[in-house]
C-alpha cells in the first residue's frame, strides 16, 4: 500500500501549508519509477516513487534539478520534499503540466546557455543515475580518462556480468579513446546526461527538462543522445549551432558519446542492443 498519509506529511512539512489528499491519478511513462499526481483540490504535486532502498537515487534528482533551477538559464520542475518510509522511498515535485510541443529553437539557445556554465573538473559532487543504473561521478582532470574510466569502462564490466563480450578487445576500445581528444580536453560544460526526447517537455510554450542525469562533462554529450533515439526537430540544432557552435570531429566524438547509452540500455534492457553496442565499439576501436 502507498503511504500517501506519510508522503503528504512531508509535504506539508516542507511547504509549512496543510496537505489533505482528495485525488490521486496513476502517470503513466515511467520505466524506473511508479509516477502519480496528486493534489488537495488548491495544490497539485508530480510524485515518484520506488523501493526503499532507492532514496540515494531521488536524493541525487532532487540536487540536480536544484542545480538545473540555479543557473537560471534552464526550468525544471523544483523539488519540493523527498523521503523514505517502510515501504517506499519518494521525491515530490511541482507539477507542470507539460506538453510535447513548444518552441524547439528557444530550448536550443536554452541548452547552449547551459552549457555555458562550467566548472574546474569533469564529475560532479555525488554519483548519480543513468536510468536505474549507477553512474559514477568521481571528479577527474581528464576528460578522456573520465570517460574510459567513470562512463564507457564501467559499462563495458557490467556488460560482461550480462554475459556480454565485446568482438574486438575490450582493452582496444578503451585506448582508442584518448586519440579522440588529442587536439585537448572540452570544457566541463554543466550537461543535463540523459537527454533525449522522452525528458523534454515544454510549459506555456516554454522548454522544461526533467529526469536529468548531471554532471560537468563535454557538452557534446547531451547534443549526441539528443540525436540517439530519433533526434530534435531541425530548429533545435540550427539554434543550437548559431549560438554555441559544435567543434570539429563531432560526428566521430558521437559514436563514442552513444556508445555509452546503448551499452547502458543493452545492460538495463538487453535484447537488441547487443548488436548495436557491438558495432558502436568497433567504430571507437578503429578510431577518428
Amino acid at each position: 500500500m502507498i503511504p500517501w498519509a506519510e508522503i503528504g506529511t512531508a509535504i506539508a512539512q516542507t511547504t509549512k501549508l496543510s496537505f489533505v489528499l482528495r485525488d490521486v491519478r496513476s502517470q503513466g511513462g515511467g520505466c524506473i519509477n511508479d509516477t502519480y499526481r496528486i493534489t488537495d483540490g488548491n495544490r497539485t504535486f508530480f510524485v515518484k516513487l520506488n523501493q526503499p532502498s532507492k532514496l540515494a537515487m531521488f536524493e541525487a534528482e532532487a540536487q540536480s534539478l536544484e542545480a538545473l533551477g540555479h543557473t537560471q538559464v534552464c526550468r525544471a520542475p523544483r523539488p519540493i520534499t523527498w523521503g523514505v518510509t517502510e515501504t517506499h522511498s519518494f521525491l515530490v515535485l511541482e507539477w507542470l503540466n507539460l506538453t510535447r510541443s513548444g518552441d524547439w529553437a528557444h530550448f536550443g539557445q536554452v541548452l547552449a546557455a547551459l552549457h555555458r556554465v562550467t566548472g574546474e573538473r569533469f564529475g560532479w559532487h555525488r554519483d548519480n543515475t543513468i536510468g536505474a543504473t549507477p553512474q559514477i561521478n568521481t571528479w577527474c582532470d581528464r576528460w578522456s580518462f573520465f570517460w574510459q574510466e567513470n562512463r564507457l569502462g564501467y559499462q563495458l564490466r557490467l556488460s560482461q556480468r550480462r554475459g556480454f563480450r565485446c568482438r574486438v578487445p575490450e582493452s582496444e576500445v578503451l585506448a582508442a579513446v584518448p586519440r579522440y581528444f588529442a587536439t585537448g580536453d572540452p570544457q566541463p560544460s554543466l550537461v543535463h546526461g540523459d537527454l533525449w526526447s522522452g525528458n523534454v517537455g515544454f510549459y506555456l510554450g516554454a522548454p522544461v527538462v526533467f529526469d536529468p542525469a548531471l554532471y560537468y562533462g563535454d557538452r557534446e554529450v547531451d547534443i549526441a543522445m539528443s540525436e540517439l533515439f530519433g533526434g530534435f526537430p531541425t530548429e533545435f540544432y540550427r539554434a543550437y549551432q548559431s549560438a554555441y557552435p559544435l567543434s570539429p570531429g563531432y560526428q566521430q566524438r558521437k559514436v563514442l558519446y552513444n556508445a555509452y547509452h546503448i551499452l547502458n540500455h543493452f545492460n538495463l534492457f538487453g535484447g537488441s542492443y547487443a548488436e548495436q553496442a557491438q558495432e558502436m565499439l568497433q567504430k571507437i576501436a578503429i578510431g577518428p
